[in-house]
Parts: C-alpha cells; sequence; structure tokens
C-alpha cells in the first residue's frame, strides 16, 4: 500500500472584493438592503463605497452625482455619516430610490395612529 500527500498544495488565495460580484441595480439593492438589515448605521456609508467601487469609481459616481470626489471620499468613509440629500443623490446614481415600508409582525397591521390630547 502507498502513502503519502494525496491533496494539492492550495492555490495562492485572493482576499473577496464584493464589488467583484455587483453585477445589476437588483444584486446592489440586495446588497445594501443587506447591510441595512443588520442594523449597523456605521455599515451603510461603507456599502455605498463598495457599490461605488463596483460602478466605476468615485469620479464615476462624482460625474453622476454633481458631489466633488473629496465630498464622496469623505461621506462614505468608515467615519461617514451621509446627510439624506446626499444619500439620495448615491442612490439615485445607482438606479435606486431610498422607500420607506413597515416591518411587518410589530402588531401595528400597517396603520398610522396618532394620539388625541
Amino acid at each position: 500500500m502507498r502513502t503519502g500527500k494525496t491533496t494539492r498544495p492550495a492555490s495562492p488565495s485572493r482576499p473577496f472584493r464584493a464589488a467583484d460580484h455587483l453585477q445589476s441595480e437588483a444584486e446592489v439593492a440586495a446588497y445594501i438592503e443587506a447591510m441595512l438589515e443588520d442594523g449597523d448605521a456605521r455599515a451603510v456609508p461603507v456599502a455605498l463605497r463598495t457599490v461605488a467601487e463596483a460602478a466605476g469609481g468615485m469620479g464615476a459616481l462624482a460625474r453622476k452625482t454633481g458631489l466633488s470626489r473629496e465630498t464622496l471620499y469623505r461621506t462614505l468613509s468608515k467615519r461617514g455619516n451621509p446627510r439624506l440629500d446626499t444619500l439620495a443623490a448615491i442612490l439615485a446614481a445607482f438606479g435606486l430610490r431610498l422607500t420607506v415600508r413597515t416591518r411587518g409582525g410589530r402588531g401595528s397591521k400597517g396603520r398610522v395612529t396618532s394620539a388625541r390630547a
């Protein structure tokens, strides 16, 4: 019986880049939605930066939004805190829009109630 190595040496690995896998508006929307569901608001600017990389980089995003690259780099950094109008412009450049919907299953059945004094 012959014994010895039965496995091939591992090929060099490359780091995973989410931007390499975001090919359509639907994939971009699903990626951003997953980041929002995570609940960490700090992850959203980083996710938008990843999408910007997939869509041609900050220069391309700056041209589409009319915002400067410096503003985009600052806004989409780990410490970034995008304003609503900036967020809307970035999402529009990706073919997306900001929407609000009920969480569901919280007992509200989608109704809005108000307290009257």
